[in-house]
C-alpha cells in the first residue's frame, strides 16, 4: 500500500509543479499578489508530496517489498540495514527521484527565504524551478519510475550492486546531488534577472550563499567518490579521468570560475555577461552529467543505467534548457554593458578575468577528452579511448597557471597595481618560493612538474600566510591586544575574504597530496608464498597466513601481511578478494595503512600456482594530504558562509 501512496504523491506533486509554475508566470507578467502567493504554497505542496514518495519507496525497501521491482532489482533479505536504507539511490530510478526531491527541498526553501527580499525575482524563480522539476518528473513518472510492481513476486531480491555496499558510495550519491542540484538556485536567479532586466548585483547577492554551498557540497561528493574509488577498486589510484568522474568535474570548474568572478561584478559592477555565462554553463553540466551517467552511452563503474530511452529525453531537456538560457542571454546583452571598464592588465579585476580564462579553458579540455570518444564511436562505429596521459598534459600546465594566479589575485589592488606595490607584496614570497626550489633541487627533485609545483606551492602559501600577517599585526597595533585576538578578529570582521584564503590552503594541501601520489608512486607485482619478504620503500613486508573470512553476506579470502618500517613501526595489513553471496563476480578490499608522509597499499590477487599468491603492493607518497585538504577547504567555506553582510563597491 505504500509504494501506491507513494506514487499518488509523485503524481499529485507533478499537477501541483505545473500549478506552480504557470501561477507564478501569470502572477509575475500581471502582477497579481494573489497568484503569487498560490505559486508560493504549491512548492511548499509540491515538496511534502514529493517527500512522501521518497517515504514510501523508502518503506517499501526496509520491508523487503519484492513486489516492487525497484526494490527486487537493488535489495535482498540479507543486505544490512544500513544499506538497505540507502538503496533508495542505488539505480537511476531511485537516485532521479533524490534529485527530484532535492529540487522541491530547494525550491521550497528559495520561496521561504527570499519571498520578501526578492519580490521582483521570485515570480520567474518559482517559475523556471517549476519548470525544471517538472521536466524531471516527467522522467520520473513515465520513463524511470520506481513504483512500479512485479508480478510474480519474487521469493528474493537480486540485492544491491556489491561495489555499491559500502559507506563510500553511500554518501558520494548525495553530496554530488546537493551540488547539481543546489546551482539550479543561482541559475533561476539569473534566469529571473535577464527576464527582468534586472541584471545587476541583486541575484548575484541573493544567490552567494547558494552558491557556495552548492560548491562545497559538489566538492566534497567528488572527493568522497574518489576516496571509494581509492580503498573499494583496488588499483592503486583515485582518480582515472574516468567520463562519469569528468562529468562532475566540469560543472566544479565552471562553478570555482563563477564564484570568484561574481567578485569583481559585486566590486566594480564588470563580469556581468561572464557570470551569466559560467552560472548557465554549470548547471547545464549538471544536466550533462546526469545525461551522460543515467543514458546508457558511458561504460563506466559509476554509470549503472542501461536505457537510451531516457537519455534521449534528459538530451532534449537539456538543449531546450541550453537554448532558453543562451538565447535569453543573447537577447538582454544589450542590457549588461558594465559602468567601469578593465584599466590596467596589473589589477585584481585582470587577475580574476585570467582566472576565468584557466578555468574555462580546463573545463573545455575534459569536455573535449569525455565527448570525442562517443562522437568518434557514433560517426564511424569504431571505438576509441582518451586516457590520463591526454588530461595529464594538458591539465597539469593549466593547474600550474592557477596556482599562479592563486598567489597573485588576492594582493593585487584593484583598478591598478604600482610596481611599489607589487614589489612590496611579492618579494617575500618569491624568495621564498626561490628558496623552495633551490630546496627541492639538492633534494633531488628533477621531475618538472613537481619541481615548478613545489616552488608555486611556497610561494602561494607565503602570500596568504603574509596577508593574515599584515592585518593581524595591524590591528594588533591599533587595537592594542594580543596577536591571537587580534588575528581571530581580523577573520571575524571579512569572513568572506579569510574563508576564502583557508579554501586556498585547503586547496594547496590537496595539489601536494596530487603531487606526490601522482608522480611519485611506487609500484610492485609480486608472487609470494607464506612466510616471503620484500622491500617496498622503508618498509619490510611479510606474507603471514592466508584464510577465510565470512559475514553475513560475503565471503572471502585473506592475506595477513605484517609489515615493519626501517624506523621500528609495526602494523598488519589484511587485503581481501570478496565475494557476495549474491553475485558471482569478486570485489577487492584493499588493506591500506595511511600516515601524513605516505599510504601502505596491498592489494589481495588469485593464487597462480599451488601455495603462491599474487600481490600488488603501492607506495603512496602524500595521498592523506588530499583528505585532510578537503576538510581545510570546507572549514574555510563554512567560515565564508557565515558573512552576510555586502561589500561596498569602490568607484575611485
Amino acid at each position: 500500500m505504500w509504494i501506491e501512496i507513494g506514487h499518488f504523491a509523485a503524481i499529485l506533486a507533478l499537477l501541483t509543479t505545473i500549478l506552480q509554475g504557470g501561477a507564478a508566470v501569470v502572477g509575475g507578467a500581471l502582477d497579481r499578489p494573489a497568484w503569487l502567493r498560490v505559486s508560493r504554497h504549491a512548492a511548499f505542496a509540491a515538496f511534502a508530496l514529493l517527500t512522501l514518495g521518497m517515504a514510501g519507496l523508502e518503506i517499501a525497501f526496509l520491508n523487503h517489498d519484492f513486489s516492487v521491482a525497484y526494490v527486487a532489482n537493488h535489495a535482498s533479505t540479507t543486505l544490512p540495514t544500513f544499506y538497505l536504507a540507502t538503496a533508495l539511490w542505488g539505480g537511476h530510478e531511485g537516485s532521479l527521484l533524490l534529485w527530484a526531491w532535492l529540487l522541491s527541498l530547494f525550491t521550497a526553501l528559495a520561496a521561504w527565504r527570499h519571498w520578501s527580499t526578492h519580490p521582483r525575482s521570485i515570480p520567474w524563480v518559482l517559475a523556471i524551478l517549476a519548470v525544471l522539476l517538472t521536466g524531471f518528473l516527467l522522467l520520473i513518472l513515465f520513463l524511470s519510475s520506481p513504483f512500479e510492481r512485479l508480478f510474480p513476486i519474487p521469493p528474493e531480491g537480486r540485492d544491491l550492486n556489491p561495489l555499491l555496499q559500502d559507506p563510500g558510495m553511500v554518501f558520494h550519491p548525495p553530496f554530488l546531488y546537493l551540488g547539481y542540484v543546489g546551482f539550479a538556485i543561482p541559475y533561476a536567479f539569473a534566469m529571473a534577472a535577464l527576464i527582468t532586466g534586472r541584471a545587476g548585483d541583486e541575484w548575484v547577492l541573493a544567490t552567494r550563499r547558494w552558491t557556495l554551498f552548492s560548491w562545497m557540497m559538489l566538492t566534497v561528493g567528488i572527493v568522497f567518490g574518489a576516496y571509494w574509488a581509492y580503498y573499494e577498486l583496488g588499483w592503486g589510484g583515485y582518480w582515472a579521468w574516468d567520463p562519469v568522474e569528468n562529468a562532475s568535474f566540469m560543472p566544479w570548474l565552471t562553478g570555482t570560475a563563477f564564484f570568484h568572478s561574481v567578485m569583481v561584478q559585486e566590486r566594480r559592477g564588470m563580469f556581468k555577461t561572464w557570470n551569466l555565462f559560467l552560472i548557465t554553463s554549470t548547471f547545464a553540466l549538471s544536466l550533462l552529467g546526469t545525461f551522460l551517467v543515467r543514458s546508457g552511452v558511458l561504460s563506466s563503474v559509476h554509470a549503472f543505467a542501461n536505457d537510451p530511452g531516457r537519455g534521449v529525453y534528459i538530451l532534449a531537456f537539456m538543449t531546450l534548457v541550453l537554448l532558453f538560457s543562451f538565447g535569453l542571454l543573447t537577447a538582454r546583452s544589450d542590457k549588461l554593458a558594465a559602468p567601469a571598464r578593465m584599466e590596467s592588465l596589473v589589477c585584481r579585476e585582470s587577475a580574476f578575468l585570467f582566472n576565468n580564462l584557466f578555468f574555462l579553458v580546463a573545463s573545455f579540455t575534459v569536455l573535449l577528452g569525455t565527448l570525442y570518444p562517443l562522437a568518434i564511436e557514433t560517426l564511424t562505429a569504431s571505438k576509441v579511448s582518451v586516457g590520463a596521459p591526454y588530461y595529464n598534459k594538458v591539465f597539469i600546465p593549466i593547474m600550474l597557471g592557477m596556482l599562479v594566479l592563486m598567489g597573485v589575485g588576492p594582493l593585487l589592488a584593484w583598478r591598478r597595481a604600482s610596481w611599489e606595490q607589487l614589489r612590496g607584496q611579492f618579494l617575500l614570497p618569491a624568495g621564498i618560493g626561490a628558496a623552495a626550489l633551490v630546496s627541492a633541487f639538492v633534494l633531488g627533485v628533477r621531475h618538472p612538474y613537481a619541481f615548478l609545483a613545489i616552488g608555486l606551492i611556497f610561494f602561494v602559501a607565503s602570500t596568504h600566510l603574509r596577508d593574515f600577517h599584515q592585518g593581524a599585526a595591524a590591528r594588533m597595533k591599533q587595537e592594542q591586544v594580543g596577536y591571537l585576538l587580534s588575528l581571530f578578529r581580523l577573520a571575524s570582521r571579512n569572513r568572506r575574504r579569510y574563508g576564502g584564503l583557508v579554501v586556498h590552503f585547503g586547496i594547496l594541501a590537496m595539489v601536494v597530496g596530487f603531487i606526490g601520489s601522482g608522480l611519485f608512486q611506487e609500484e610492485r607485482n609480486v608472487l609470494l608464498k607464506v612466510g616471503d619478504s620484500l622491500r617496498l620503500g622503508g618498509w619490510t613486508l611479510t606474507l603471514e597466513s592466508v584464510g577465510q573470512q565470512k559475514k553475513r553476506n560475503w565471503q572471502a579470502l585473506e592475506a595477513v601481511i605484517q609489515a615493519t618500517h626501517d624506523n621500528g613501526e609495526t602494523l598488519q595489513l589484511r587485503p581481501q578478494k570478496r565475494v557476495y553471496n549474491k553475485h558471482s563476480q569478486p570485489t577487492t578490499e584493499a588493506a591500506i595503512h595511511t600516515g601524513w608522509r605516505e599510504d601502505l597499499y596491498v592489494v589481495m590477487g588469485d593464487e597462480v600456482t599451488e601455495g603462491s599468491w599474487n600481490l600488488r603492493l603501492y607506495r603512496n607518497p602524500l595521498v592523506s594530504w588530499i583528505w585532510w585538504g578537503t576538510g581545510i577547504l570546507c572549514l574555510g567555506v563554512m567560515l565564508a558562509l557565515t558573512q552576510g553582510r555586502r561589500l561596498r563597491r569602490k568607484t575611485a
